[in-house]
């Protein structure tokens, strides 16, 4: 273990050698850094030309557990994955010119959960924790609070006027972000009704999977996980005959796969549970795709068997190929949801690759949309307790040690820690020598504070990156549900949409602008 790390070291410490050497010269004259803010403050001032088309497309890239310390980190190894020192690389959110911040709290929970906050970011409306599509007044697994508290989503507003959705996730797709999309359930893990409790399904409460294909019958592109939960109880699956744990797991005995290859079977519709599958697709020639590719979630991008599993970023361009083909536009949810699942399991290594490969599926989708008509935007949902600090030096391995022992019990420890979480470990009731391990091995749990079996969210503010029409929307600090307003009055889908009355392609402000001003002269005249 010594010799390969030794191994590794000499490697990155050569490579940042190089790296530095490259770097060191030009940051040591003034005029490499003013030419630098020279040109960043000319790209600022063409900014001043506000985009007011109407966007025809829009797409939601949701890091689930992204938050800004994750981010930074990510942007760190995407450059040390490229050779560079890190720093200074930009990720391809870093490019978008909008970025504003969202509190994330739900209604009930000052750190929220993926459900809530879901609700909030898709449905326009704050939630409790553990609830998706349905407002504050559904209470938590109280199947009688849903009728009447629903409240619907983005993607159904887009679908219903006219533009082709789609969700694509490495997560199940009945997990909690896509399922706020189409779903209203009071218990985010109603994944089928094998998770609920027969009060429940006696009350006509639905599981999240059979809405998946019962809200919104003629979603256009579903892709991620979440196989089992598809297929009656027992019934073996399709990559995993002989694992019980991957098997079916309905109660009522119906399989929706099959139930929606029967209704799109004239639709060009076509159903993938691999990647070979899904690449040998002619997209001109599918209207409606389901993929499901693992029976729970995704595995994990650096664990990923590149011949069998497809990455977020070959989904991400399937599903753009297919969705674009509409004249009327799209609407696509993208969520890197095992960033989150990483971070809770102390595996930073596998949090941040996973973020890296998120942000390479958003250069992949800026390369097949126009700033000029499509509106992105890269948020997150919540943070984590994760974090990175220790005075290390320029180029430093992201997973690296810092650069000195610990003054008080005298040993090293890695630049990255979590506040709380399962890396919390004694032996002979001292904190564990991290120097006599592989803190660089891919599963290695980063050492936390607390001690805790799983790592909890943050509740600080996340970073809401924006472009492309009416991006200029997404500025200061707002609350997390501002953001589906900010994209349906951008593509005059949902509510006010008197804007859109404008014939040159353009968004009409004025009328908006007036109602704003009319409602706080009546707000005034009232208080």
């Amino acid at each position: 273990l010594k010799c390969h790390k030794t191994l590794k070291s000499v490697h990155h410490l050569t490579t940042l050698i190089i790296c530095l050497l490259r770097h060191t010269e030009k940051e040591k004259d003034p005029k490499y850094w003013n030419a630098g803010a020279q040109q960043t403050l000319r790209t600022a001032l063409t900014l001043q030309t506000l985009n007011t088309n109407k966007a025809k497309n829009l797409i939601l890239f949701l890091g689930d557990g992204m938050g800004i310390p994750t981010v930074t980190a990510a942007r760190i190894l995407k450059g040390q994955l490229n050779g560079q020192s890190g720093e200074e690389t930009q990720l391809e959110m870093d490019k978008f010119p909008f970025v504003s911040l969202a509190k994330t709290y739900n209604t009930n929970a000052q750190v929220p959960d993926s459900a809530g906050t879901a609700t909030a970011y898709l449905c326009g409306v704050k939630a409790n924790e553990g609830t998706v599509g349905v407002s504050a007044a559904a209470v938590r697994s109280q199947c009688n609070t849903t009728e009447g508290n629903e409240v619907t989503s983005i993607l159904r507003w887009a679908k219903d006027a006219g533009k082709s959705v789609g969700i694509v996730t490495t997560t199940r797709v009945n997990h909690a972000t896509p399922s706020a999309s189409y779903a209203h359930s009071v218990d985010r893990d109603w994944y089928s009704d094998n998770e609920m409790p027969a009060e429940a399904l006696q009350a006509g409460c639905k599981d999240i999977a059979r809405q998946l294909f019962e809200n919104i019958p003629n979603i256009d592109v579903i892709m991620g996980g979440g196989r089992k939960y598809m297929f009656p109880k027992n019934t073996s699956d399709v990559e995993y005959p002989s694992v019980a744990k991957h098997s079916g797991t309905r109660k009522d005995e119906r399989n929706l796969v099959q139930e929606w290859i029967d209704r799109m079977k004239d639709k060009k519709g076509h159903y993938v549970w691999n990647k070979k599958q899904l690449l040998s697709l002619n997209p001109n020639n599918v209207d409606y795709l389901l993929g499901l590719f693992e029976p729970g979630d995704l595995t994990y991008d650096l664990e990923r068997n590149t011949e069998t599993d497809p990455s977020l970023t070959e989904m991400v361009e399937v599903a753009i190929k297919i969705l674009r083909k509409n004249p009327s536009g799209f609407y696509l949810l993208v969520e890197g949801g095992r960033i989150d699942h990483g971070h809770h399991e102390g595996k930073a290594k596998q949090a941040l690759y996973e973020a890296v490969e998120m942000d390479r599926a958003i250069g992949r989708a800026d390369l097949m949309t126009s700033i000029h008509d499509t509106m992105t935007i890269v948020t997150a949902d919540h943070s984590h307790m994760f974090n990175f600090g220790g005075y290390t030096a320029r180029g430093n391995t992201i997973f690296g040690l810092a650069p000195m022992l610990s003054d008080v019990d005298q040993k090293p420890f890695t630049s990255i820690l979590y506040g709380n979480g399962p890396g919390y470990k004694l032996v002979n009731g001292v904190r564990e020598n991290v120097s006599t391990i592989d803190y660089e091995e891919n599963n290695y749990q980063a050492q936390a504070a607390v001690p805790l079996s799983m790592e909890t969210h943050g509740g600080e503010d996340v970073a809401v990156f924006a472009k492309g029409p009416l991006a200029h929307l997404l500025h200061g600090v707002h609350e997390q549900n501002y953001i589906p307003h900010v994209m349906a009055y951008a593509a005059c889908i949902g509510q006010n949409r008197e804007h859109c009355m404008s014939r040159s392609g353009t968004a009409d402000l004025r009328p908006v602008l007036s109602g704003i001003v009319a409602l706080l002269t009546v707000t005034r005249l009232l208080c």
